[in-house]
């Protein structure tokens, strides 16, 4: 018997694999409502998906104020189909994880589960958003809820802060809204203001539905025409609950109808002939700065905070934005280290190895669709508390201050510069590594862009990023010729007195 030669089999394998064509690219497709479904086919045991909306804390006024916040807190609770009961029957069936969650700009419904999982889950984010109850019960339970976690909140520099540091950078409004229901906000929370904000935000054009490990065609399908359902109503249903019945027959699904669908029952499409009034992508959001002193002798720690306006993420500056962010890095005082910790960065090597004083130095990027806060911030040990080797915030600031500065006058070495670089594109492969964060970056981005970023375009850009590079987006940021001016936001034991003269003295925008 004749043996192949094993370089040939070898040879032909070669071929069989570089031939081989790869996982399907990003599907999308836009149904007849103007609502996007996406998918990206990638093997696995499980599979995500996600309803995404173009809402968010950004689009309330004074009047809707905290409404993202408890449509967050209201969702998969009962609904004029399910029970409170059988909603959380059905979410144990699932044996997954279901959440909801609001950001300033995005309302996203989220579920991972076992691929056979997938009809229920969506039926399960379409009832929550199609037929809530908005019982009272539950209302005055999350009304409860969000008050209690406003007071925890208020407790934790590292949470508040940043909500103050937009607050003040957007004036309180746009993106300066709270991501949380103001307090005095929390008891004008109820069913007819929630739907207003659902009729108002929730339209077909302005939703994504994303899937991952599961065949395109299959979710379309799914969300187009699934099969019919049965009512989940409890024979001691309220009556004046019941759906109107052409939503319950064969032709027209209940509980699992189709998204598409029902979504244009709730928002009509307009005929032809009736004028259209556009939705904006987002409301206009003016960036103002500003300073704040929130004074609390009892906090341990002083926290200062220092921002200028970055770039939206279309802006092609971003990618050196987010190589400066990791290049500054930073961290707490006893970070372990190892991969992604910044003990190289600048924050640590210049600040918190020279500092003992400070307890944690850190930079930040809160990016948005067309603006975004970079910065950085230190807590550290306070001189007004008496303890030996305090500072106050006007003796750490000129420490933050030069750290942007260098940034604006001096060449980044071009090894740091690549280590930031590779530190930036790993980050971004190991996140994507999770099929959580896959579906979530899918969806977001057919939100925003209208169509998915490979990611070997963005390593690509963030390898094609230089010193130049580096020294231009900073002087565009907050060179003194950009026009910018800076927020600075102190809590603690002592203001930061004059700190425009310490963003002059740097040669920074004051």
């Amino acid at each position: 018997m004749r043996r192949a030669n094993p370089a040939t089999i070898l040879r032909h394998s070669r071929r069989s694999i570089a031939s081989a064509s790869p996982h399907p690219p990003t599907q999308i497709t836009t149904l007849a409502n103007k609502m996007r479904v996406a998918t990206e086919s990638t093997p696995g045991h499980f599979s995500s998906l996600g309803l995404y909306i173009d809402a968010g804390a950004r689009y309330e006024s004074g009047h809707t104020s905290g409404a993202s916040h408890f449509l967050d807190r209201m969702a998969f609770k009962s609904t004029t189909t399910r029970s409170d009961e059988e909603m959380a029957s059905d979410i144990h069936s699932l044996g997954g994880q279901i959440m909801c969650s609001s950001t300033r700009e995005s309302i996203m419904y989220q579920s991972s589960h076992a691929h056979r999982g997938t009809p229920l889950a969506l039926s399960l984010i379409a009832d929550t958003i199609l037929n809530p109850a908005f019982n009272s019960e539950e209302l005055a339970a999350q009304q409860d809820a969000a008050a209690y976690e406003l007071r925890e909140v208020s407790t934790k520099p590292e949470m508040v802060l940043p909500e103050i540091l937009h607050d003040v950078a957007y004036d309180g409004q746009g993106l300066g809204n709270p991501l949380l229901c103001p307090e005095e906000r929390i008891p004008a929370m109820n069913a007819p203001l929630l739907r207003h904000c659902l009729t108002d935000w929730y339209r077909p054009e302005r939703m994504v539905i994303a899937g991952a490990g599961m065949p395109h065609q299959e979710l379309v399908e799914l969300v187009d025409n699934p099969p019919p359902a049965q009512s989940r109503l409890s024979p001691n249903s309220n009556p004046s609950t019941i759906p109107p019945p052409h939503l319950l027959t064969p032709s027209s699904p209940g509980v699992a109808k189709s998204l598409t669908r029902a979504a244009s029952y709730l928002f009509p499409q307009r005929h032809p002939s009736q004028p259209t009034t556009a939705i904006p992508k987002s409301p206009t959001s003016t960036y103002t700065g500003g300073h704040r002193f929130i004074h609390d002798p009892a906090q341990e720690l002083n926290h200062l905070y220092i921002a200028f306006e970055g770039v939206g993420i279309n802006d092609p500056d971003v990618y050196a934005l987010a190589t400066m962010q990791v290049l500054l890095g930073g961290g707490g005082s006893f970070s372990a280290g190892g991969p992604g910790k910044g003990m190289y960065s600048r924050l640590y090597t210049h600040i918190l190895n020279h500092y003992t004083q400070v307890d944690h130095c850190a930079s930040f990027h809160h990016i948005y669709n067309d603006s975004s806060l970079f910065g950085l911030f230190a807590s550290f040990l306070p001189a007004g508390s008496g303890v030996v080797g305090g500072n106050t915030p006007s003796q750490i600031l000129p420490h933050l201050v030069h750290q942007l500065s260098l940034l604006t006058y001096t060449d980044v070495p071009k090894n740091e510069l690549q280590r930031a670089k590779n530190q930036l594109n790993s980050s971004l492969m190991m996140a994507l590594e999770s099929r959580v964060i896959e579906v979530e970056d899918l969806g977001r981005q057919i939100l925003v862009h209208n169509r998915k970023v490979p990611v070997t375009e963005m390593t690509e850009k963030i390898n094609e990023v230089t010193q130049e590079d580096i020294k231009r987006v900073a002087a565009r940021l907050f060179g003194p010729g950009s026009g910018n001016k800076p927020t600075v936001v102190v809590m603690g034991h002592e203001d930061v007195g004059s700190y425009n003269e310490e963003f002059t003295k740097y040669g920074l925008a004051a």
